[in-house]
């Protein structure tokens, strides 16, 4: 059997979304900018796009601006809420120790640039709190930027409370809902949400194309200097096919959330009850607060590599964290902030399924995996050392 469970990873490009950009690859190729019909067709069909984005987002139309993806709008709102900052003096942002590293990576370089960056601490539960947040702000804070749901363990953190403490702080809220778009409601007005970042190929959409919401006001500072494109906020001709898709693939997906969420978070909680019979073992996250297709285990006894490989040959393809730092020896910095042990963090295990999941496919998870377990405690002599009480269980 052949199962693919990491959808956090990316998803499959749905037959609507690939439908939606042929056109767009083989008819209607012109350029958006261009003043001739032909190029005023594709520039129809751009912002129709955008209009049935910003509908399932609850925006304007206007208030979103076409990126390469999630990891660029990250940068570009980070960047663009400490430049405005700066200009009040206001040189102080707040967000969490567990974000994707396109948000700590971009902190850490302001950091170089004379910003200060408090990183929340995370519970072991693996959310943040309104009051943390409430906390932490100062009078120089320009932003705080907290993701709407984990990429790794899948926590849903309470975004609109957040939200709401930082308006009426007058602090800018951006968060990256690059895993919760397509799977979770979004209402940025409601939520509070001042800036927000998402990536198509995480709801079935195609590579290579995101979108950031601005709500109007808030300037943006370009990362991508040339033409005048996107209302001069990002250069660059735009990918009319990639929009058109990520478009129809957003639509798709926030016209079944409802119902995929139902039927996606009951085979999650089979295959959490399933893996949790292993002995020392560990659920990372929230059982409840948490994606409808996330499960992230911890597993004493084993390297999350070896584990990896195993399943790999059983047909299973998962992974152990983030897909961007796959290569890293590290242990994930996300189970770290959530209070892992190093030992503990590198034998993790994270399963996404999605729509096409069945439940035949959930029992098959549930087999490997504890078998590919077992075998590899049977040859490990750390292992061997936890059981002859030579050493001490911490799971």
């Amino acid at each position: 059997m052949k199962i693919y469970a990491d959808n956090a990873a990316t998803t499959k490009m749905s037959r609507t979304a690939v439908d939606a950009m042929l056109p767009y690859m083989d008819e209607i190729y012109g350029n958006p900018s261009s003043l001739y019909t032909f190029g005023q067709r594709a520039r129809e069909a751009l912002e129709d796009a955008r209009g049935r984005i910003a509908a399932c987002l609850g925006c304007e139309a206007r208030e979103l601006t076409f990126t390469s993806g999630g990891s660029e709008a990250d940068n570009q709102a980070i960047r663009s809420a400490a430049a405005l900052g700066a200009r009040k003096g206001k040189r102080h942002i707040v967000s969490t120790a567990f974000e994707h590293h396109a948000v700590l990576h971009t902190l850490k370089r302001l950091e170089g640039e004379g910003f200060a960056v408090t990183l929340l601490d995370v519970y072991e539960n693996g959310l943040v709190t309104p009051e943390q947040v409430r906390a932490a702000i100062r009078p120089d804070t320009c932003l705080v930027s907290v993701m709407y749901a984990n990429n790794e363990i899948g926590t849903v953190q309470p975004v609109s409370e957040i939200g709401a403490v930082c308006r009426e702080a007058g602090v800018l809220f951006h968060t990256d809902a690059v895993q919760a778009a397509g799977h979770l409601p979004i209402d940025v007005g409601p939520q509070n949400i001042d800036l927000l970042s998402l990536s198509a190929h995480k709801f079935h959409g195609p590579k290579g194309i995101g979108a950031l919401y601005a709500r109007r006001g808030v300037a943006l500072t370009n990362l991508i200097e040339g033409g005048a494109q996107e209302r001069g906020r990002r250069a660059g001709t735009e990918n009319l096919p990639a929009i058109v898709g990520m478009a129809a693939a957003l639509e798709e997906s926030c016209a079944h959330l409802t119902e995929n969420a139902v039927r996606i978070s009951a085979l999650r909680d089979r295959l959490i009850a399933g893996l949790a019979e292993i002995p020392h073992s560990v659920l990372n996250g929230d059982p409840a607060k948490r994606l409808p297709g996330n499960v992230n285990f911890c597993f004493e006894g084993i390297e999350g590599e070896s584990l990896l490989l195993l399943l790999d040959d059983k047909g299973i393809c998962a992974s152990s964290g983030s897909a961007c730092t796959s290569g890293s020896l590290d242990p994930s910095h996300v189970l770290l902030a959530i209070g892992r042990p190093h030992e503990i963090a590198h034998g993790s295990l994270r399963l996404t399924i999605g729509e096409e999941t069945t439940e035949e496919e959930v029992e098959y998870l549930i087999e490997a995996v504890q078998d590919a377990v077992s075998y590899l405690r049977s040859m490990s002599p750390v292992w061997r050392d936890l059981e002859n009480g030579k050493a001490t269980h911490i799971i």
